[in-house]
């Protein structure tokens, strides 16, 4: 009888990441929606099991859809401009209340730890306070924004402090004045400052979309802040995607490392993001160090610096620059800061549905990681896209390494025809095969 259990694997590959994030700052924004909306339990789990494994949260709230009901059921329509509500008086009422409605909800849930409950065991305390300091919009255009505000700063060493004691920091879309006013913020523009002052490791943005998609729909996984600036100038104002996106560009411009886009509508996004190899959302950050990519013909000298000394040795069947540039649309390489340290090839067999995983290469220096497992996904990735049905390999040294991904050794009967004709009975090598279905 089976008794594996999916999840056994999952926490197992998921140890890297563990050790990389604990004792790591988050700032991590949860838009007002995914609380209306009945996710704030799964996702204050979540959270607390972050801190549980030693990550040092800020959590910025939203409040936007509760503020909106409020004002609904007293009766009040707020003048709107340029995507923000003029705060007067009365909309400023139904702001701090809901505000300080919101924070004692979630104060009170991770204060949960009843037995046969997520949090039963965990001591977590839950601070917050006068953080952020704020100044009004004052008169634009015309409109006096009254106590609609925008961040003055934040109190850095305060939160710092706080979270040296291990507690988790709570920050409301509010901000306070030396005058002692209250000022309404965007909670987007919030989680933003806080990631800058506090030098944050990772800005989390849980919003309605899944993260950022190209021309043909496909998710993007890592863009630079000038790649994601034309789709800031695109969005419409004061919209989640333009808040957002606004808030990731400036943070990645400040230092902040990586931005996370993710959908709170996906049960798995906050965790799936964090401890997977692959993640599930869009990443912006300022600096693409190491890149998996599509070759181009530029590459071609440093794919012949690659790949020579495995020739030489004889794990790769040599290969000229003439070929390498015929089959340049083939190979996805891994690039960092500029060097080409890693490649593999897809050469498709299409009347047999199969495709041929060949070349895979990783530079002496950066050998160790999860690189080989990552030019392997990406392959499969393409090979699903191009309706391949499985993968072949001919090895000399390496059968072990593919064996553990998921290929299983097999006779030159199961290479396609013109593979089979081809094949080089002198170099004896090992055939595996791997299904993608």
């Amino acid at each position: 009888m089976d008794t594996r259990f999916p999840f056994v694997d999952w926490f197992r590959n998921s140890s890297p990441y563990i050790n990389a994030h604990r004792g790591r700052t988050f700032v991590i924004l949860i838009e007002g929606e995914a609380m209306a909306r009945g996710r704030g339990e799964q996702l204050i789990q979540d959270l607390a099991l972050l801190h549980t494994l030693g990550v040092r949260l800020v959590v910025v709230f939203g409040i936007r859809p509760q503020v909106q009901l409020a004002l609904d059921e007293a009766g009040i329509e707020p003048l709107r401009h340029d995507g923000r509500w003029v705060a007067d008086a009365d909309i400023m009422q139904c702001v701090q209340r809901v505000a300080a409605e919101q924070r004692l909800w979630l104060e009170a849930r991770f204060s949960l730890g009843l037995p046969n409950t997520p949090l039963h065991g965990v001591e977590l305390t839950t601070v917050s306070g006068n953080l952020v300091m704020a100044k009004p919009l004052g008169v634009r255009e015309g409109i006096d924004f009254d106590h609609s505000g925008e961040v003055r700063r934040v109190r850095t060493s305060a939160v710092q402090g706080l979270l040296d004691r291990g507690s988790l920091v709570l920050l409301p879309p509010l901000g306070f004045s030396s005058t002692g006013e209250v000022f309404d913020l965007d909670a987007s523009e919030v989680a933003q400052h806080a990631a800058m002052a506090l030098g944050a490791d990772k800005l989390i943005l849980l919003g309605e979309a899944d993260g950022l998609y190209d021309e043909s729909g496909a998710l993007q996984r890592q863009l630079t802040p000038g790649e994601a600036e034309p789709l800031l100038a695109q969005a419409v104002a004061g919209s989640e995607s333009a808040r957002h996106l606004a808030a990731a560009c400036a943070a990645a411009r400040h230092g902040v490392a990586r931005t996370h886009l993710l959908s709170w509508h996906n049960h798995d996004a906050l965790l799936g993001e964090l401890f997977t190899r692959d993640g599930v959302g869009t990443m912006i950050t300022q600096h693409r160090y190491e890149q998996l990519r599509p070759a181009e013909l530029g590459d071609i000298g440093g794919l012949l610096e690659l790949l020579e000394p495995l020739e030489h040795r004889g794990m790769l069947v040599p290969r000229s620059r003439e070929r390498l540039e015929h089959e340049i649309d083939d190979y996805l390489v891994i690039e960092r800061d500029g060097m080409v340290i890693g490649c593999a090839a897809l050469h498709c067999f299409g009347e047999a549905e199969m495709g041929e995983l060949a070349c895979v290469a990783i530079h002496v220096d950066y050998r160790g990681g999860a690189r080989g497992a990552l030019l392997l996904a990406g392959v499969e990735r393409r090979a699903r896209r191009l309706g391949l049905t499985s993968l072949f390999v001919l090895t000399t040294h390496t059968a072990h390494w593919f064996v553990e991904h998921g290929f299983r050794p097999s006779g030159i009967e199961a290479l396609p025809p013109l593979k089979r004709d081809t094949y080089n009975h002198a170099r004896k090598s090992k055939i595996l095969v791997k299904s993608l279905a």
